[in-house]
């Protein structure tokens, strides 16, 4: 992986990022990553609630601007005319009131992408309602596929609502919205919401459903931790293993490890059967320490994995081997993804502290001194 001055895919392309949370800086990370030149504008210091963190801005400039004083609405004017995409995460209606919606630049900058990203989405009765990743992944019915029997469902932290449904779909949506301008000639705006995103990744759960392959009852589905062969179980040591032997050849060689010779695999789906020998096999599982089923089973065609926690992820030796993670001024960062057989991205690097780019940046617009002068003073002042 190369330097910030990396040639990645994506060289040549200038975004702009109007600060925020969640699934908006994640998208700009994703860019930057892979060579695009993302400049994020900051709100001064005394307006600002929430950042991305140093890992997420890895790789972008930092300028800041109070977007009420008209010579700073101005600038980010000229910035975003200057640029191919704009990333924005705020509530519908938001970038109109500031003077930065999409109908301001549909002349001045006809080619613009501008990626927009929420929950509920720009329109629907719900687009001006507040929420979070855990709303908008219950909303889509996804949540309800995490359940175990008897238990509330749970899913990890904004990983499936604000980064998988938002972040990614944003992503995916700026590129293709990109590869049109190129015939086209024009720019077009971007809904990716949330909700949208999470409902689209339930496209396989649907198609089961269809062919009677998904049942929502989780006794009678592996999916929902009611199985002996696809869930997590405890060790001795209290930590945890996960398996997920869902074909026949794959849960023969499971009972063969386990020492469960006298199941007849041929009842593998046969669910009546599933909770005595699920309580079977969490009795061999914590019979030995999580090192333990990881030398034994670990490689085999079993379908294991242990459960590790972030720190202990990055030193596995797989991860190590294909270099997955790097340490960033003492930080655990993940590296880029995916990879690429010629072009290189960026390797992650701290990220600018908030505004340390504004005067390069209001320089490159042709500002003058006195007026960047003004600028960064009425900054400095809040």
């Amino acid at each position: 992986m190369n330097d910030s001055n990396s040639s990645g895919p994506l060289q040549g392309l200038r975004v702009i990022e109007m600060a925020g949370i969640g699934p908006g800086p994640f998208c700009g990370m994703l860019l930057a990553d892979m060579g695009a030149e993302v400049i994020v504008i900051e709100r001064p210091a005394a307006m600002r609630s929430l950042g991305a963190g140093e890992a997420m801005n890895r790789g972008k400039r930092s300028i800041c601007l109070d977007l009420k004083d008209p010579l700073a609405l101005n600038a980010a004017q000229g910035l975003i005319n200057s640029a191919d995409a704009l990333i924005e995460g705020y509530r519908p209606g938001v970038m109109e009131r500031l003077g930065l919606g999409p109908a301001v630049f549909a002349d001045s900058n006809s080619r613009l992408v501008y990626g927009r990203v929420t929950g509920w989405g720009q329109t629907g009765p719900l687009a001006k309602a507040a929420g979070h990743d855990i709303n908008y992944v219950a909303l889509t019915g996804a949540l309800s596929i995490a359940g175990r029997e008897g238990k509330a469902p749970s899913l990890p932290a904004t990983l499936l609502g604000d980064m998988a449904g938002g972040a990614m779909f944003l992503a995916f949506g700026l590129v293709c919205a990109l590869l049109e301008t190129r015939q086209s000639g024009r720019g077009q705006v971007i809904d990716a919401a949330m909700i949208d995103g999470v409902g689209m990744l339930t496209a396989l759960i649907h198609s089961m459903r269809a062919t009677q392959q998904w049942r929502d009852q989780p006794a009678q589905n592996f999916f929902l931790h009611s199985s002996p062969f696809y869930d997590s179980f405890e060790c001795a040591d209290g930590h945890h293993v996960t398996l997920g032997a869902i074909e026949p050849q794959f849960y023969r060689e499971l009972l063969l490890r386990l020492d469960l010779s006298d199941v007849d695999p041929a009842q593998q789906y046969d669910s009546q059967q599933w909770p005595a020998l699920r309580l079977r096999v969490a009795e061999r599982i914590k019979s030995r320490s999580r090192e333990e089923w990881r030398l034994l089973l670990e490689g085999s065609d079993v379908c294991f994995a242990p459960v590790l926690s972030l720190a202990e992820a990055a030193q596995h030796p797989h991860q190590q081997a294909r270099g997955n993670f790097v340490s960033v001024d003492g930080h655990l960062q993940p590296n880029p993804a995916p990879r690429f057989s010629r072009s290189q991205t960026r390797s992650p690097q701290a990220g600018p502290t908030p505004g340390a780019d504004t005067q390069a940046v209001l320089e490159s617009l042709g500002m003058s001194a006195q007026q960047i002068e003004l600028l960064t003073q009425s900054d400095q002042a809040r």
